[in-house]
């Protein structure tokens, strides 16, 4: 593979981002950003905002602008490192979009029409080809950095598997070019349910009932947290099967505090849901409320905010930039 970053020599790299849209809450914190801030100890992070993707369903301008500073704040508020990691917005780096098309010219029709984003929201009348070619996107957002590993959730592996195969095609035309990242998925307490639903994933589109915002302030935690669905008894046990909400709140409530679920449910045992529910709000309000006062500080000062975006958008071109150089004369365009 021809071609240098300016990546530290023998340092693995990780690449991974999240949609411009809607509000981040408790699920993406566990299941997406907390891990990036664990992994930046050991892998220099790509972590992007994805405002391309989020333009796959239509947008308000300035609500998508909006979105955007506020999920970078967040990131930030949350532990991002920006001397360990590079953050930036996907549309601030042309190479995202060039090489999606060129990946675009490698794909099968076939190949985008299994995937199962694709199928579950075709069914909707005014599909957008967008949401076609949303894979080949997300490929392109890999392959640029060269990444070995992508943190994704269960739902995404599907897409990291697409990209290893284009990575793989691309390679066998053109001559070894791209690296094949493995997705790197946690293991516990990853897929945090609904609190209205714990049979349905904590979603931003599903009402603000469903999820805890990670901007949520205490009052409006607590409350949520108190008429969260649980099951019927009392026993505070795990069991996905049979208590689905409690064993959500249970997984909740082992993510922030870092006690596992079996000490909990001794912890617990003997005592109602009410006392749990309580003490599991004001752990989250606890939580939470050091990310809130930092990302309010953030956001008081956008200009300083944009400075950080367009510093990140300008080493993650460098390293673009230098992969792009490598395809076109891979592929011969001159």
């Amino acid at each position: 593979m021809t071609g240098k970053t300016n990546l530290p020599a023998g340092r693995q790299v990780a690449v991974s981002g999240i949609k411009a849209s809607g509000v981040l809450h408790i699920g993406n914190y566990i299941g997406a950003i907390e891990q990036f801030v664990r992994l930046q100890s050991k892998y220099k992070m790509f972590v992007f905002i994805a405002d391309l993707h989020a333009i796959t369903v239509p947008q308000d301008p300035n609500e998508l602008r909006e979105n955007t500073l506020n999920v970078a704040a967040l990131y930030i508020a949350c532990g991002l490192d920006l001397k360990k990691t590079i953050l930036f917005v996907q549309s601030h780096v042309p190479a995202h979009v060039e090489l999606g098309w060129i990946l675009n010219t490698l794909t099968p029709l076939g190949e985008l029409e299994r995937m199962t984003q694709f199928k579950d929201k075709s069914q909707d009348k005014g599909v957008l080809a967008g949401l076609l070619n949303y894979p080949t996107l997300m490929a392109a957002d890999i392959l640029l950095y060269r990444p070995d590993i992508v943190p994704v959730g269960e739902d995404q592996v599907q897409h990291v598997e697409l990209t290893r195969t284009l990575a793989r095609k691309f390679n066998s035309r053109f001559g070894s070019t791209f690296k094949e990242p493995k997705e790197l998925l946690r293991k516990e307490g990853a897929r945090i349910m609904a609190i209205d639903n714990p049979t349905k994933k904590m979603s931003k589109s599903a009402g603000s009932n469903n999820y805890i915002a990670l901007t949520d302030e205490p009052d409006i935690i607590r409350k949520k947290i108190k008429t969260a669905v649980t099951d019927s008894g009392s026993e505070i046990k795990y069991d996905v099967n049979n208590k689905p909400g409690i064993s959500n709140l249970l997984s909740i409530y082992s993510a922030f505090s870092g006690e596992s679920i079996a000490s909990l449910e001794k912890k617990y045992a003997g005592k109602n849901y009410g006392t749990f529910k309580s003490d599991l709000a004001e752990l989250l309000v606890q939580k939470l409320s050091p990310i809130q006062e930092k990302y309010k500080s953030l956001l008081k000062n956008k200009k300083s905010l944009m400075k950080i975006l367009d510093a990140g958008a300008k080493s993650a071109n460098k390293v673009a930039e230098k992969t792009m150089a490598v395809v076109h004369q891979k592929i011969g365009l001159i």
